[in-house]
């Protein structure tokens, strides 16, 4: 009897440790499963480190906005309030930053912002990739109560003032689109040689290319007669009763 339990003391010993590793383990895997889910939202998290950006920034969300589970917003986005982001939009402030987007606008299916990158690797600023507003500056920048409907792209250096709606599949990309403006569906607006502005009060034909600041400066005015005059208007209270009742819903 003696014999048998000079072998089996051994191998019990050795089950235990075993045992004792294995929880360990696990309640450290656990514990580490706990931690990123608490710091890296699936949707919503920091940006990386990179070579132009040594920090982490956490998106800037208003709590009476709206992000949808299959929305992405990435690093320093500032988003304003009762602010509607829908399924599928991507928001990321990874390379170009800040993005700011202000209250009462609205990020619709399918809708990317982005922009150039606008620090080099030494922290410095890339001016020509950055829109002055009110003496801070931004790699993207909407204004109050914009709309911007599906699948559009706002790529910076950009910037879309109040009240501006812009419609599905349009782009903006190195320009300044003014106050009270409709961009039309599939309409582009694109900076070849630098910035360029649209005046407050234009809008955009659908599918047109506005490429020059003189076809900027030769788009028509928005008059009482046209079409799509409060199209904006309607759109954003939709999107601000969304907002509200989404929240509702997902508890916040």
């Amino acid at each position: 009897m003696m014999m048998r339990w000079k072998y089996i003391l051994p191998l019990l010993l050795v089950a235990l440790v075993l045992a004792g590793c294995s929880t360990q383990e696990e309640t450290k895997t656990a514990e580490k499963t706990e931690q990123t889910d608490k710091t890296i939202p699936p949707n919503v998290h920091p940006n990386p480190i990179t070579e132009w950006n040594k920090k982490h920034t956490m998106p800037d969300i208003d709590p009476t906005a709206f992000v949808h589970p299959y929305a992405t917003v990435i690093g320093a986005v500032h988003i304003g309030k009762f602010v509607c982001v829908s399924p599928h939009a991507s928001i990321r402030g990874d390379e170009g930053m800040p993005i700011y987007i202000g209250d009462y606008s609205n990020v619709q299916d399918g809708v990317v912002i982005h922009a150039l990158e606008t620090y080099d690797k030494e922290g410095k600023p890339i001016e020509k990739n950055l829109i002055e507003v009110n003496g801070k500056k931004y790699a993207v920048y909407i204004g109050n109560n914009v709309s911007l409907a599906h699948q559009c792209q706002i790529h910076g250096p950009a910037y879309v003032g109040d009240h501006t709606f812009v419609g599905m599949q349009a782009l903006i990309f190195r320009a300044k689109v003014g106050s009270n403006c409709v961009i039309e569906p599939g309409a582009k607006v694109i900076g070849r040689n630098g910035i360029i502005t649209i005046p407050d009060g234009k809008f955009v034909p659908a599918g047109a290319v506005i490429t020059t600041q003189e076809q900027a400066d030769n788009l028509p005015d928005i008059t009482e007669d046209y079409p799509f005059k409060n199209t904006n208007k309607a759109v954003v209270h939709v999107n601000v009763e969304l907002a509200e009742g989404y929240n509702e819903m997902f508890k916040g």
